[in-house]
């Protein structure tokens, strides 16, 4: 899985966070080789490849930020809810969009927002891509 593109690299982070979520003993570097790796599932011994430096900066970023994240989130929330309450792809993918979004020189914010968007049709529902869409739009308002 060599030569990846922006989406490509984004599908990747938010697979690879969600992996970290899922098992917390996984670093970064084990969670991003499986991901990158997924094509040699059924090879003898699976090659090391590199991972892409967009691909570190987001999964570092997302996870040395996560509690600034939330804090930025949360006030967008409905009313009553919380963080927890949501759905893991969900929260991860506003995560990584949000990330994005603020420390990303290379994807404009729009950009961003509709990468994010790519993911929750991928990864979620309609009803969380709306979602999404409400939630990460007020940061590009705020701006």
């Amino acid at each position: 899985m060599s030569n990846l593109n922006r989406h490509q690299i984004r599908q990747a982070a938010f697979q690879v966070l969600f992996a970290m979520n899922a098992n917390q003993t996984l670093t970064a570097e084990e969670a991003s080789q499986a991901v990158l790796t997924m094509d040699q599932f059924d090879a003898e011994e699976v090659e090391v490849v590199a991972v892409p430096d967009y691909l570190t900066f987001l999964v570092a970023g997302v996870t040395e930020n996560q509690a600034a994240l939330d804090e930025a989130l949360t006030p967008y929330l409905k009313k009553g809810w919380q963080l927890s309450r949501l759905a893991k792809p969900d929260l991860i993918i506003l995560r990584l969009g949000l990330f994005e979004m603020q420390n990303s020189t290379e994807a404009p914010s729009k950009v961003a927002l509709n990468e994010a968007l790519e993911l929750a049709k991928q990864f979620t529902d309609d009803q969380a891509k709306g979602f999404i869409n409400g939630v990460l739009s007020k940061f590009i308002e705020n701006k």
